[in-house]
């Protein structure tokens, strides 16, 4: 059906640039947070929509399951149990909030702690969905420098005086401490010890997104600073996106009541996914423990099988510091490489990208990295998309040098 009316004048000035129609997925697909479709728990997740839809399907009848508006009390219990053996949080159901995704966890933030014209701490690389929620806000991020252990102390320290000399106090430090988005680090306990003593030094609140912890190889990763925080100013967030699948939309909030009552007052979605909330406390109490270290095994054979075929094709033209979990590789490129320029030429060689300009409160630093996710494709779809994206960086910008890739005779 074609329409005459033009809607276009009644748009509000502010509204983001219009989005292209949907055309599918590129053949080699390195973006976004997809996963391994291999290893969602498909036969347990239909055996615990069937147990929970026989054993409750009628609530389905009622807002909420009428469990609250926190969420399904079973799911919040499980997460009590989790957050507890695996991140040292204690915390009750009352201090849980389910939430659509972690997406709507930062939009609940945001819209409880900022206006236009605040100002925010990130880390310098950081989660392309938390920069634009920023900008649209009108919220000024002052990006801090990252190390092999995430946000450097230094670098925060020096950037509260100088915001504090100009009588400016931040309305959080946004970190990702547990396997960084896109960096893949993980910020030793000393650090964060270091963090939490700045951040109250200065009066400011730290948001946690701990959305990658549970895909740490080591299976050993330090408290999370919720944990750790002697005052409280601390509001966490996770996610089951990574752990199970993107698509089920289910993350949670810890947080202390007084910011948490303000978030929920402002939830006005009458309710997450409640069979999504079902299916999920089914399967997890039984399975949750067993299913994570099988995925992130898995995972790690795939950013093997990256990091050899980018070694294979690229030779020392693509750097990179093996990430410590996760699905992400940072990748930087030889300087004349323009990743927003390379995101549209492979692109149209089949071959999607994230560029890293769109990661980074940095432009210049980051103009020749790109974040690369390995958990979606196949072994055989990465080996073969790498291999095509280095040819589009010989013919578009001379990369990778003959010279990198010629092995040394013994």
């Amino acid at each position: 059906m074609t329409s005459s009316f033009d809607f276009a004048p009644l748009f509000p000035a502010g509204l983001p640039a219009p989005s292209a129609r949907w055309t599918g997925l590129a053949k080699y697909s390195f973006v976004g947070g997809n996963n391994d479709s291999e290893q969602v728990p498909l036969d347990e997740l239909i055996e615990a929509a069937n147990q929970a839809l026989r054993r409750e399907g009628r609530s389905l009848a009622t807002y909420g399951l009428a469990h609250g508006p926190q969420g399904y009390i079973p799911l919040r219990e499980f997460l009590v149990t989790k957050l507890k053996r695996d991140a040292g949080i204690s915390c009750t159901i009352d201090d849980l909030m389910i939430v659509s995704g972690s997406l709507q966890a930062l939009d609940l933030v945001n819209n409880t702690l900022l206006s236009r014209g605040d100002t925010v701490i990130v880390e310098q690389e950081t989660y392309q969905g938390a920069l634009q929620r920023l900008t649209r806000l009108g919220v000024n991020t002052v990006g801090v420098p990252l190390d092999d252990d995430g946000m450097r102390m230094d670098a925060l320290a020096s950037t509260l005086a100088d915001l504090k000399s100009r009588g400016i106090r931040p309305k959080y430090i946004y970190t990702i401490p547990t396997v960084q988005n896109p960096t893949g680090s993980i910020m030793p306990e000393g650090r964060r010890a270091e963090l939490l003593r700045l951040a109250a030094e200065y009066g400011v609140p730290v948001f946690e997104d701990d959305c990658y912890a549970d895909l740490v190889w080591s299976r050993q990763r330090p408290p999370a600073l919720y944990a750790m925080s002697q005052n409280g100013g601390v509001i966490h967030v996770g996610s089951f996106s990574k752990s199970i699948a993107p698509a089920l939309r289910v993350g949670f909030i810890v947080a202390p009541w007084d910011v948490m009552s303000r978030m929920l007052a402002l939830k006005t979605d009458a309710g997450s996914g409640a069979l999504e909330q079902m299916v999920l406390a089914t399967y997890c109490k039984p399975h949750f423990a067993s299913h994570v270290p099988a995925l992130s095994k898995a995972l790690r054979t795939k950013l093997d099988t990256l990091m050899e075929a980018l070694n294979e094709q690229f030779g020392t033209a693509a750097e990179f510091r093996e990430p410590k979990g996760g699905i992400f590789l940072w990748v930087k490129l030889p300087d004349q490489v323009d990743t927003l320029k390379l995101y549209q030429a492979a692109l149209a060689a089949g071959v999607s990208i994230n560029p890293g300009p769109e990661w980074s409160t940095n432009k210049g630093y980051s103009s020749s990295r790109l974040r690369l996710c390995f958990a979606s494709p196949s072994h055989q779809q990465i080996r073969d998309g790498v291999a095509v994206l280095a040819d589009v960086c010989r013919k578009e910008f001379g990369v990778p040098s003959r010279s990198a890739n010629v092995e040394k005779r013994a």
